[in-house]
């Protein structure tokens, strides 16, 4: 593949990806922040257009887990929203929590399309952009790709155990940067990681 590094930005064919996602530790601590990043923001979770099919296909084995709240806005709705900035997105339940979101008893939250998915039911996970934060991805005019790290106070606790645990963004995210890069993607940043931190 065609490789560039510039400025702290690496280049990876179409994809500019920020120094920091390499540099920065991270690992997400669902003991601390209880999977909060669900049911706070400003609005549902960023979709691409495959996946509202992919979500709507699966969508009975979700169902029966959601709240009734939830599965009236998906029957008022349908299984995305637009939010301000035109983007699509998931629906969003009072406001803030993804209607998508099972809250438990104990206040933690689990995403029962992943949950479902990980039991062996359906054929979707969980959209892209949740399975890759803190990674945003944004599409830039000249048609790349840009990478960059996403800071947001609910995750400090992520970046903690990152650091304990010896773990860097990319290296946390390897599985959600090859469903949507490939492999071969992902062996090209890894030996471009190398240097970075060697010289750094």
């Amino acid at each position: 593949m065609k490789e560039k590094e510039y400025d702290a930005i690496i280049q990876i064919e179409n994809c500019l990806i920020s120094g920091d996602v390499i540099t920065e530790f991270f690992c997400c601590d669902y003991e601390k922040c209880k999977g909060v990043c669900c049911i706070i923001g400003d609005s549902g979770a960023p979709l691409e257009e495959n996946e509202i099919e992919e979500i709507e296909k699966n969508y009975p084995f979700y169902a029966e887990g959601l709240s009734e709240e939830a599965r009236e806005i998906i029957d008022k709705k349908g299984f995305f929203d637009i939010d301000i900035d035109g983007d699509l997105v998931t629906p969003l339940c009072s406001g803030e929590e993804c209607v998508f979101t099972k809250i438990m008893p104990d206040k933690s939250c689990r995403c029962e399309m992943e949950w479902q998915y990980l039991k062996g039911k359906g054929s979707f996970r969980k959209p892209i952009s949740c399975q890759l934060y803190p990674i945003r991805v944004s599409k830039l005019s000249n048609g790349m790709d840009a990478l960059n790290l996403h800071r947001w106070h609910i995750c400090k606790d992520a970046y903690i155990k990152g650091k304990k645990e010896g773990l860097r963004v990319y290296e946390f995210l390897r599985e959600p940067l090859i469903r949507l890069y490939g492999e071969e993607f992902y062996s090209a940043l890894s030996e471009l990681a190398k240097s970075l931190i060697a010289s750094s």
